[in-house]
């Protein structure tokens, strides 16, 4: 069973400051304690993280997966599951708008696990991933 979420949420940073801190895929263990290791495996010609192996911890449930990003300049990335030991597919992005002296974030994520979990999980593990995709990244732009 896929699960959905989003979230919206402002950033004291320039669409630029934030989309470089997301375009820090290596450093994402820093703000996301679900992140245990994170390496990019290539890049897109402009230097941005293309394939990306990474082991992720959530609820106990530990998962190697491997997702490639797209970017479009400093307003959207997404990503795709590509593989994982532990989902059959996850989707994800992030859009950037500009809002006054800072920007408007928005933070997609669909995921659906291999393991029938309980809907409470579920539920559970999608708002970790969606507290911490703008509390994490707010205190790391905030940081920087």
């Amino acid at each position: 069973m896929a699960v959905s979420g989003a979230k919206e949420f402002e950033v004291k940073a320039a669409p630029a400051d934030v989309m470089a801190a997301i375009a820090a895929v290596d450093r994402l263990p820093e703000w996301s304690s679900a992140h245990k290791k994170v390496v990019v495996e290539s890049a897109h010609p402009d230097g941005r993280a293309n394939r990306v192996r990474m082991n992720v911890s959530v609820l106990g449930i530990n998962d190697e997966q491997v997702v490639d990003y797209t970017w479009d300049g400093d307003t959207h990335m997404s990503w795709t599951l590509v593989e994982s030991t532990q989902q059959n597919s996850q989707q994800g992005s992030y859009t950037l708008t500009p809002k006054g002296d800072g920007t408007l974030v928005k933070f997609e994520l669909t995921i659906d696990p291999k393991i029938p979990l309980p809907g409470f999980m579920l539920k559970k593990a999608r708002n970790m991933a969606l507290d911490t995709a703008s509390q994490g990244l707010t205190k790391f732009v905030d940081g920087k």
